[in-house]
């Protein structure tokens, strides 16, 4: 693969001076690629994403469209899915070596339905939250699989993630952690009020339909990777399943998924 068309996404919040940015296409520019500064189009061969993961989710809506890897640089504090950190530009001379692996992570397709309808489709990379949003009621939803029930929750809310999202809001609400190279898709309940609900794993072709949700008079909102967030009214269905679309993300280090999931999550004041 020959990166020639380099796009750096900036953030302005982390990087408000520039001086990152400046510091990317400078390092591109000497090796004589077309760099801009922008939107990922047709022509971008990589892009490079500075920020934390919530900067590479919002790439990875049109980088998945367009079959364009993406290459995380972290500004932020966790950062699962960037690659790098800011004091490591050196090792992005693997792209130019040969040097570098490419991960496909598995997307999910979200519809909402009214009446068998079509009313709204998303695209999550992460996760498609079912919630009341910012007033703290419990939720009430009905599962099903490939049409066959699987369950009903009381709860503070239903999250379906992919093995990506297995470390956000997932992980929080007890979710178990999916190596992100696997295929399937995990359902985590947020503080079910039941002791039979626990979060389950699904195949990656299964069909989820959550239906009887929105069924009450204060308001329902689904929000998709956390930026998304769309009001689920009475009698409106939400299908998930596998995407066609995947994220691609270069990878130049050695330490892999583990690696990182022990760095990042270990606790160093003990």
């Amino acid at each position: 693969m020959e990166f020639d068309k380099i796009t750096v996404i900036p953030n302005e919040l982390k990087d408000p001076d520039g001086k990152y940015t400046e510091q990317i296409i400078g390092y591109f520019k000497a090796r004589d690629c077309d760099t801009a500064v922008g939107k990922i189009s047709g022509e971008t061969s990589l892009a490079v994403v500075l920020g934390g993961d919530g900067s590479i989710l919002r790439a990875a809506r049109d980088a998945s469209k367009l079959n364009v890897p993406l290459l995380g640089i972290n500004l932020g504090r966790v950062g699962y899915m960037a690659e790098l950190e800011i004091g490591e530009l050196e090792a992005l001379g693997c792209l130019f070596s040969g040097e570098y692996t490419v991960e496909k992570r598995m997307m999910l397709d979200v519809g909402i339905y009214l009446d068998g309808r079509l009313r709204c489709s998303l695209t999550a990379l992460n996760d498609a939250v079912l919630s009341n949003g910012a007033v703290a009621r419990m939720v009430n939803v009905g599962l099903e699989c490939n049409g066959m029930p699987a369950g009903k929750y009381h709860a503070d809310g239903l999250i379906v993630s992919t093995p990506t999202g297995s470390t956000a809001y997932s992980l929080s609400a007890g979710g178990p952690v999916v190596d992100p190279v696997l295929d399937c898709f995990c359902v985590t309940p947020v503080s079910a009020h039941s002791l039979s609900a626990r979060p389950m794993v699904f195949s990656p072709d299964s069909k989820l339909l959550l239906y009887d949700c929105g069924t009450r008079s204060h308001e329902i909102y689904l929000t998709v990777d956390g930026a998304e967030n769309v009001r689920i009214d009475r009698g409106q269905k939400i299908l998930i399943g596998r995407s066609e679309n995947v994220t691609k993300l270069i990878r130049v280090k050695e330490h892999g998924f583990y690696g990182v999931l022990t760095e990042k999550l270990s606790d160093r004041e003990y």
